[in-house]
């Protein structure tokens, strides 16, 4: 660490604290040349992960978007808010599984996710989620996706 005082490289640290529920440490410094005393901070930098549109533009992703289209879906429904955030999660973590290695995920896989778990949970949603990301056009769509459910639920 460079002193701002001196500008020598040679430091002793005299005290290390976790700050901010463990997210940076701040240190405490002597630099060895002047002997001035200065803090610094280290923080995890970690890279943004990312959703590839099907037009190919790649956006942050938005735990607050995912939020808002689950809480649509389950609107009126009979699920807990406790299992909706733990829904939540489980989509954002497995997004983030599924897209590890390039950091980066596309929509599609993501609305195959989010289908997956909100069929788990409740098929009402689920539905109503579909509809949207299926972009159903008319009604038999709707009855044709119920009766993959009854089948698949025979």
């Amino acid at each position: 660490m460079r002193c701002p005082n001196c500008g020598s490289l040679e430091d002793k640290v005299l005290e290390s604290r976790t700050m901010v529920n463990g997210e940076s440490i701040r240190r405490r410094r002597e630099c060895l040349g002047c002997g001035y005393r200065f803090t610094s901070y280290e923080r995890i930098d970690e890279k943004p992960f990312f959703v590839v549109k099907n037009d190919g533009r790649r956006q942050p992703f938005d735990r607050t978007k995912l939020e808002k289209g689950i809480e649509n879906a389950l609107k009126k429904r009979p699920v807990p808010t406790t299992q909706v955030e733990q829904l939540i999660t489980d989509i954002e973590d497995a997004a983030i599984r599924q897209g590890r290695e390039e950091r980066e995920i596309g929509t599609a896989e993501l609305g195959e996710i989010v289908l997956q778990k909100l069929y788990e949970t409740d098929k009402v949603a689920y539905i109503r989620f579909a509809s949207v990301y299926k972009r159903f056009e008319n009604i038999e769509e709707f009855l044709n996706e119920i009766k993959k459910i009854k089948n698949i639920n025979k």
